[in-house]
C-alpha cells in the first residue's frame, strides 16, 4: 500500500491544498473530516497526521475538537493554524482572542535552526497568516521554534513526540518556503519514501475499478473534457470491452466540440462510443430557468436519465462512470466532506438525483487537475486533448447568466470560439489555464455605423492557476483583448460590448455561476 499522510479537515478552504502540496512532493495524502471514525484513519496506515486550519475558535462552545485517535496513532503530528491551537489547548496551553490579528503576509524569525521542520530553510522568511486568535501559553513539553511581530509562537514543537504546530499556512503559494517545510515534515520527520507517481495512480485506480465492478458492464458519461476522457481510458484498461462511452450533445457545447469528441474516441482511441443528440431535451428542460443551482440540478438529472435510458438499450448495466475530481467534491460539500461551506453544486456531484438507478464509478474522485493531466499523458492521450482548458459539465448553461435559449447559446458559442481562436493565434493559450466567454443578462447602448444599437454584453474571463482552488486573472496582451473584442462585436450580430473580468479567486469563483 502507498505510504500516506492523513489530513484532518477542520473546515479550512485551504485544506485540500495541503493534500495537493504533499502529492506534488510524491507523498500520498488524503483528507478526512475531523469526525471521521478511527477505523477510517487506521485503514490508511498513516506515517503522519496534519491538522488543518478552520474558521472556528478552539475555545468556542461546540468548536471541533482534536480526535482521540490522533494521539493513539503514535505518529508525528503537524498542526496548522486552528490545528496548532487545538494541539496547544489539548495539551495544557492557552489560546485567546488576539489584539493584533494577522491576515496576510508576515515575516517570521526561526529561533531553533536545528529543528528538522525548518531544516535547510532561511532563518528569516515570509509566510501567510490568517488568524484572529493567538497562542498565549505553550503547553508543557513544547518549545518555541519561530516568532513573528504579532505571534510569539509562530511555530512550536515537541521534539520527543514529534508534534509540531504552525500559526501560518505553509500550503498556500504566499508562503514561498511552505512546500519545502511540508517536505521536511513528510520526509525528515515522518520518514516517508515517496513514490506517488502517475504509474502508481494508474495501477491503483485500475485495481479499485476492477474490485468495484467485478465482471459487470460499465457506461461512461463522456463530456469531451480531459477529466471524463482520462476516466474513460482508465476504465477501458480495467474492464476492456465491457465499457461503452456515451457522449451527450446537450446543445450547450463549444463550437465543434461534438465532432471532435466523436472523432477522437471512435477513430483514434478506438473506444466504443454512443453519441446522443439531446439538445432539444436539455433546452426544453431549462426553458425559463435563471437560477444557477436549479440549472445544475436539472442538467444533472437530465444526464442521468439519458444514461439510464441508453443503458437499458445495452442490456443490464449497473455502473455509470464519470470524471468527478477532488475540487468538484470539495466545492459541492458532498456527503463525505461536509465540513467546509458549500460554494456551488457540481452537476455530477450534488446535482445527481436521489433515485438514480446505477452505481457511480469515479476513478478520479480524489485527484487534482494536474494529477489527471499527468495520468492522461501516461495513458497516451493526445497532448492537445490533455491540455485543453476545462469546460463545465453543464456547459454553456452556466456561462449564460439568466435563462438559456438556443439563440443565446449560439451567441455565446460564436463569441467563445473567437476568443479561443485569438488566444491560439497569439500563442498564449497555454499561458492561461482557463479562458472563456460569458453572456451577461443585460444589454447596453452602442453606436454601429450611424445607428444606435441596444445589444448583448459579453464578458471575457481568463485565469492563471496551479490548482483551480485559487486563481488570478490573466494579464493577456492588450492587442489580444482588442482583436477579440473587435471581432466579437463585428462578427456576432447580437453583441455590441465586450468587457474583461479582472477578479481573482477568491473572492470570485472561476466560473460566473
Amino acid at each position: 500500500m502507498t505510504e500516506a499522510i492523513v489530513i484532518v479537515d477542520f473546515g479550512s478552504q485551504y485544506s485540500q491544498l495541503i493534500v495537493r502540496r504533499l502529492r506534488e512532493l510524491g507523498v500520498y495524502s488524503e483528507l478526512l473530516p475531523f469526525h471521521a471514525p478511527a477505523e477510517q484513519a487506521k485503514a490508511l496506515n498513516p506515517r503522519g497526521i496534519i491538522l488543518s486550519g478552520g474558521p472556528a475558535s478552539v475555545y468556542a462552545p461546540g468548536a471541533p475538537q482534536l480526535p482521540a485517535w490522533v494521539a493513539a496513532m503514535h505518529v508525528p503530528v503537524l498542526g496548522i493554524c486552528y490545528g496548532m491551537q487545538l494541539i496547544a489547548q489539548a495539551h495544557g496551553g492557552a489560546v485567546t482572542p488576539s489584539d493584533e490579528r494577522e491576515f496576510g503576509p508576515a515575516d517570521i524569525v526561526v529561533e531553533h535552526s536545528d529543528s528538522p521542520l525548518f531544516a535547510a530553510l532561511p532563518a528569516s522568511q515570509r509566510v501567510w497568516m490568517s488568524h484572529g486568535d493567538a497562542l498565549t501559553r505553550l503547553p508543557p513539553g513544547f518549545h518555541p521554534i519561530a516568532h513573528s511581530p504579532n505571534s510569539p509562537y509562530a511555530a512550536m514543537g515537541d521534539e520527543t513526540r514529534h508534534w509540531y504546530g504552525l500559526q501560518f499556512h505553509p500550503e498556500v503559494n504566499h508562503t514561498p518556503h511552505g512546500k519545502e517545510l511540508l517536505g521536511n515534515f513528510a520526509y525528515r520527520i515522518c520518514g516517508v519514501q515517496g513514490g506517488w507517481t502517475p504509474e502508481v495512480i494508474i495501477d491503483q485506480a485500475i485495481e479499485r475499478i476492477q474490485t468495484q465492478v467485478g465482471s459487470e458492464r460499465v457506461i461512461c458519461g463522456l463530456s469531451g473534457g480531459v477529466d471524463s476522457a482520462v476516466a474513460a481510458v482508465l476504465i477501458g484498461r480495467a474492464v476492456g470491452e465491457r465499457l461503452t462511452c456515451i457522449f451527450v450533445d446537450t446543445g450547450l457545447l463549444r463550437q465543434g466540440e461534438a465532432e471532435q469528441v466523436i472523432t477522437t474516441f471512435r477513430d483514434h482511441l478506438h473506444i466504443p462510443l454512443i453519441a446522443v443528440n439531446a439538445a432539444e431535451e436539455f433546452l426544453s428542460a431549462l426553458e425559463g430557468i435563471a437560477e444557477p443551482e436549479a440549472k445544475r440540478r436539472i442538467i444533472g438529472e437530465k444526464f442521468v436519465r439519458i444514461f439510464e435510458r441508453e443503458a437499458k438499450q445495452l442490456g443490464d448495466v449497473r455502473f455509470l462512470a464519470q470524471g468527478t475530481l477532488y475540487p468538484d467534491v470539495i466545492e459541492s460539500t458532498a456527503a463525505d466532506r461536509n465540513v467546509a461551506a458549500k460554494i456551488k453544486t457540481h452537476h455530477n456531484v450534488g446535482g445527481l438525483p436521489a433515485d438514480m438507478q446505477m452505481q457511480l464509478v469515479e476513478p478520479l474522485r480524489y485527484l487534482f487537475k494536474d494529477e489527471v493531466r499527468a495520468v492522461g499523458l501516461e495513458l497516451g492521450l493526445p497532448p492537445e486533448w490533455v491540455w485543453r482548458h476545462p469546460f463545465p459539465g453543464p456547459g454553456l448553461a452556466v456561462r449564460i447568466i439568466g435563462p438559456v435559449t438556443y439563440e443565446r447559446a449560439e451567441t455565446l458559442r460564436r463569441a467563445d470560439a473567437i476568443f479561443q481562436a485569438e488566444l491560439r493565434r497569439a500563442g498564449v493559450e497555454r499561458a492561461t489555464q482557463q479562458a472563456f466567454a460569458v453572456l451577461l443578462p443585460i444589454q447596453s447602448v452602442g453606436v454601429m455605423g450611424d445607428f444606435r444599437t441596444y445589444a448583448d454584453v459579453i464578458a471575457l474571463r481568463a485565469v492563471t492557476t496551479e490548482d483551480f482552488m485559487t486563481a488570478d486573472w490573466s494579464r493577456l496582451p492588450d492587442e489580444v483583448l482588442q482583436r477579440t473584442a473587435n471581432r466579437i462585436v463585428n462578427e456576432v450580430p447580437a453583441v455590441n460590448r465586450v468587457v474583461y473580468d479582472i477578479t481573482s479567486k477568491p473572492p470570485a469563483t472561476i466560473e460566473w455561476e
